[in-house]
């Protein structure tokens, strides 16, 4: 009987130790995460595409935000409208209206073998603008995206401060449905309470890049020197792939809190969330292994000591407890970083982590499992 009692112990001691260093991780990069500030002017060329697949609902939102940007002095707007059956390139162009800085594009083509829609989209956009985005900045925003007048001025004036090849500014990600509560905010946590940004933005090594693909801000001669998206044509998650390739080419790569002035919500209502995290987890984290031990290592820290300090006594719910204040503590941390105000009134949302871990590792689960059977697809593309 002893033999047990102590393996689970340790097994809660351990995890709680790994929530406590995701707590303590969480509040160092509550102090050394970059955050854009407004009122900020920029003279240099601002290049944006914005790729959209069947985005009539949200298009036109994000097209107003961007003709309302401000601080630029040299900005043009590339609306990529690939292959959409639902007007989306029309939608844009009554939002655009006479703005000439602002053009529409529709594409027909398929993606090459091999390419990604959103990678070749991205790719067709950088050719059709041409010389116009070998120089200065060149910024890829989702569709689902919104900005605040300032925010693309704010994010080139932090690439340009920080003498980097990317800046990956996060949005603050909105919810609306149960599950997008539960699971969207891990999206910003996952890495905030796991990578001390103080060292990954020195280290430059690869393996510790951080990008969210929503809102991406590129030196230019960096973004060509790597070869564009064409680097990362079969990526499921270019966005990462894209700055680990910046990383290997001798690039400094940085992320930075967006909100508020910039936020999204990613997915709208549960189906689309699944669908969406099946098509890319299992490569979130270098390769299903990988995938499959961070969720190993998130359902030690953050189901274990919840479960201790509920079904346990003596010791062993006491270091159930601290376990459980510390996830608490890196979930509120992260959340009031992410929006850039505080964050108490997410606290009966923190209190649901463990209900966040286990959705978490059903989707990685089910994402791993489409893998391997070759049925990995987004929006009616099946990819490569």
């Amino acid at each position: 009987m002893n033999l047990p009692r102590r393996a689970v112990r340790r097994l809660v001691v351990t995890g709680a130790g790994i929530a406590g260093y995701g707590a303590a991780v969480a509040a160092a990069n509550r102090i050394a995460l970059p955050r854009l500030t407004p009122g900020a002017v920029v003279d240099e060329p601002v290049t944006v595409v914005v790729p959209a697949r069947d985005e009539a609902e949200r298009i036109g939102a994000v097209v107003s935000d961007l003709a309302a940007q401000r601080g630029l002095a040299r900005l043009r707007v590339l609306v990529l409208d690939d292959d959409s059956s639902d007007g989306t390139a029309e939608v844009a162009r009554r939002a655009a209206g006479a703005d000439e800085r602002i053009t529409v594009i529709r594409r027909t083509d398929p993606p090459p073998p091999g390419w990604t829609g959103k990678a070749a989209a991205c790719a067709a956009a950088i050719d059709r603008a041409g010389a116009a985005a070998a120089t200065g900045t060149v910024v890829f925003v989702d569709a689902d995206v919104r900005l605040a007048p300032d925010a693309l001025a704010a994010a080139v004036t932090l690439l340009r401060r920080a003498d980097a090849g990317l800046v990956s500014p996060f949005p603050c990600q909105e919810t609306g449905s149960v599950l997008e509560r539960l699971v969207q905010p891990l999206l910003f946590w996952s890495w905030f309470a796991l990578l001390p940004v103080a060292v990954a933005h020195r280290a430059r090594r690869p393996s510790m890049a951080v990008a969210c693909g929503q809102f991406l801000v590129f030196d230019a001669a960096a973004y060509t020197a790597i070869g564009g998206h064409a680097a990362v044509a079969a990526s499921p998650t270019e966005d990462l792939d894209l700055a680990r390739a910046l990383r290997r080419a001798g690039f400094h790569t940085l992320a930075a809190a967006a909100g508020p002035l910039a936020s999204c919500r990613m997915y709208d209502g549960p189906r689309p969330l699944v669908a969406g995290y099946t098509r890319w987890l299992w490569s979130a984290f270098g390769s299903p292994a990988g995938a499959a031990a961070v969720v190993a290592l998130y359902l030690l820290a953050y189901l274990v000591p919840p479960s201790a300090a509920v079904l346990a006594r003596g010791p062993v719910r006491r270091w159930g407890l601290a376990g459980t204040g510390a996830a608490v503590a890196s979930r509120l941390l992260a959340r009031a970083t992410e929006r850039g105000r505080p964050a108490w009134s997410d606290l009966p949302a923190a209190g649901t982590h463990p209900a966040s871990v286990l959705a978490f590792a059903s989707l990685t689960a089910e994402s791993i499992r489409a893998r391997r059977a070759g049925r990995t697809a987004w929006k009616d593309r099946r990819l490569p």
